[in-house]
């Protein structure tokens, strides 16, 4: 099954790689694919319509920019590749996918990296910290030209709050399918267990999981509110959603056409997360006054010194991220100072 299953994929991709293909003499316009895993009223996609709108404002003439959201052209990872290959210009990745590039992406998974979602968005907005890891894919066929806001992860369970960490104890948690993931809630006292996130609201609903960690959004966009009635502020991490680009794309647009883009880039995150931020209040008044929600604001103080040791296995197994936790963490003290 696992073998029919790589090769379905393999034909997928094939098949949507032939169908991207220009064709000559249809349209005079360079066509821009980009492919995302949203809705159209997801905030990622929000984004993507004010960049495709200022990109054919200003450079119209040439480009037109095709938007592709809900999986259309495959999955994340099926995405990623066809932009490798510049059959899609553009996409967006989760960071997990984008580890398996760069090793220097799982940084951001690190639970209680930052300090607050403000120094958060201080290091993601800083070049000399980032700048060097969204370049570093060039090698793979692609960079990183944005981040998107994903918010904060937090706990929320079918049958109780989180107030402290005995409340995990023994919990089956759903959580990312990454080994860092596991490790967290292992020390946090609970029993990860990795799925796929569409398989989370069954799971809840039977039993197999006694709750999830995600941000708001997961509530109400995808009815986990409806199971799971006690959300909990624990803020353990703060992952950004990346946007890539086909490398030799970018690097054949003239001077004039890469400053258009890259400000098209800028529009595109700052939509985003004012979206973003607009969504999640909606999300909060929707999942209390229609689904039953309650939220809780635990200290976070006992949970963040217990996953401490993972900061230091992490940073033991992979050197390479010291410079920049170091970054991190000067930053945490400069804004903590403020």
């Amino acid at each position: 099954m696992n073998t029919f299953k790589r090769y379905f994929q393999l034909l997928l991709l094939i098949l949507v790689t032939v169908l991207l293909l220009p064709v000559n003499g249809v349209s005079a316009k360079e066509i821009i694919r980009v492919g995302h895993n949203q809705s159209t009223n997801h905030p990622t996609h929000m984004g993507m319509e004010a960049f495709k709108e200022y990109i054919e404002e200003n450079l119209g003439d040439k480009y037109e920019v095709q938007l592709f959201p809900s999986e259309l052209l495959g999955t994340q990872t099926n995405m990623v590749q066809l932009t490798q290959t510049g059959a899609v210009e553009m996409t967006v990745a989760s960071n997990s996918i984008l580890e398996t590039f760069n090793e220097q992406f799982q940084i951001f998974n690190l639970p209680y990296l930052f300090e607050s979602p403000e120094v958060y968005h201080a290091v993601m907005n800083d070049p000399e910290i980032v700048g060097p890891i969204f370049e570093g894919t060039k090698d793979s066929g692609f960079v990183v030209v944005a981040w998107l806001d994903a918010g904060t992860r937090n706990f929320y369970l079918v049958k109780h709050a989180v107030e402290n960490l005995q409340d995990l104890k023994g919990m089956k948690i759903r959580v990312q399918q990454s080994p860092t993931n596991v490790r967290m809630m292992s020390l946090l006292g609970g029993s990860a267990t990795p799925m796929g996130f569409g398989e989370v609201y069954t799971a809840m609903q039977s039993g197999v999981i006694d709750g999830a960690e995600n941000n708001e959004l997961a509530l109400t966009e995808n009815g986990h509110g409806d199971v799971a009635k006690y959300y909990s502020y624990t803020l353990h991490q703060m992952i950004p959603d990346e946007v890539i680009v086909n490398y030799n794309f970018l690097e054949n647009l003239n001077a004039e056409e890469r400053t258009v883009f890259d400000e098209g880039f800028q529009i595109l995150q700052d939509t985003q997360q004012i979206a973003w931020e607009e969504k999640v209040e909606e999300a909060i008044a929707y999942a209390k006054d229609h689904m039953g929600v309650q939220f809780n604001y635990p200290d976070i103080e006992p949970f963040r010194e217990a996953v401490m040791p993972l900061h230091e296995e992490v940073l033991g197994n992979t050197p390479s991220l010291k410079k920049i936790y170091e970054l991190i963490e000067a930053k945490n003290e400069s804004m903590r100072k403020e």
